[in-house]
């Protein structure tokens, strides 16, 4: 599975939770689903950002998915990720070469452990620390691109009425950067369900002027997780052991060796 690393930088921030400061409790249509900073609203069309808040009240509402804290999932077998939203620290255990990764998004600071080595001395700790940053935003892109249609540097299209691969009818979106992340030149062409307003294809261009798409995958099977709706089967290949968690012991991102999270 090639790896598709999106957004960082300011997107990072977008990912965080951003609870209001109000002590009441706040109704969603109060609520809302504000666009994050730097997304590219003039660019982007109405009815495209219309269906977008759908999108979002069908997978739990922006309250619910800016009050889920933790997320933990296991990438098409190959790491798994544990992700605070709050605070940006995310852990990542790959089993296949003994490494851990635990990093902090936000101040891209972290420890590694490197083959079954801890390098956190070395002088190319940054070097690592920014591959599991890398590792960390492509993988969750995977799991909460729908939460991300209003993000940083986006902007969003409505491209017509058609069928998924799986001949069901959809809306498309056109997801394309504005100089954003490490690859600004990717395009997706999101599908969403007529009926459930839920993603349910995501198509992938190298380049936002390529006609022939990189990849195509579903994305079926959504589950509730706390409040929120994921979905990790992408046809050929599966996000696994998802699962939002209330709490975590502390020492999931400040210690090498694995805790329980039950």
């Amino acid at each position: 599975m090639k790896k598709y690393s999106i957004l960082v930088a300011l997107v990072i921030m977008c990912l965080a939770a951003c609870t209001p400061s109000a002590t009441e409790p706040v109704e969603e249509a109060d609520y809302g689903n504000p666009a994050a900073e730097g997304f590219n609203e003039a660019g982007s069309d109405a009815q495209a950002i219309a269906l977008a808040d759908e999108v979002m009240e069908a997978m739990g509402g922006r309250q619910a998915w800016d009050q889920t804290r933790y997320i933990r999932w296991t990438f098409f077998g190959r790491r798994t990720l544990l992700w605070d939203k709050q605070t940006g620290n995310v852990r990542i255990d790959s089993p296949g070469d003994s490494s851990v990764y635990l990093v902090n998004v936000f101040d891209h600071t972290g420890k590694v452990m490197l083959q079954g080595q801890d390098i956190s001395a070395s002088d190319t700790l940054s070097k690592f620390v920014e591959r599991g940053e890398s590792m960390w935003i492509n993988d969750s892109y995977w799991l909460v691109m729908p939460y991300k249609l209003k993000d940083s540097g986006v902007t969003l299209k409505y491209i017509a009425e058609d069928t998924t691969d799986a001949g069901t009818a959809a809306d498309i979106l056109s997801l394309t950067f504005q100089e954003v992340g490490r690859t600004p030149q990717n395009k997706y062409l999101v599908y969403v369900d007529q009926t459930s307003k839920l993603v349910s294809q995501w198509d992938f261009y190298r380049n936002a002027a390529d006609t022939i798409a990189g990849f195509k995958n579903p994305w079926l099977n959504y589950e509730q997780k706390g409040d929120i709706m994921l979905s990790g089967d992408r046809g050929r290949g599966k996000l696994t052991n998802i699962e939002v968690l209330e709490s975590i012991p502390a020492s999931a991102f400040t210690s090498f060796d694995l805790p329980s999270t039950e």
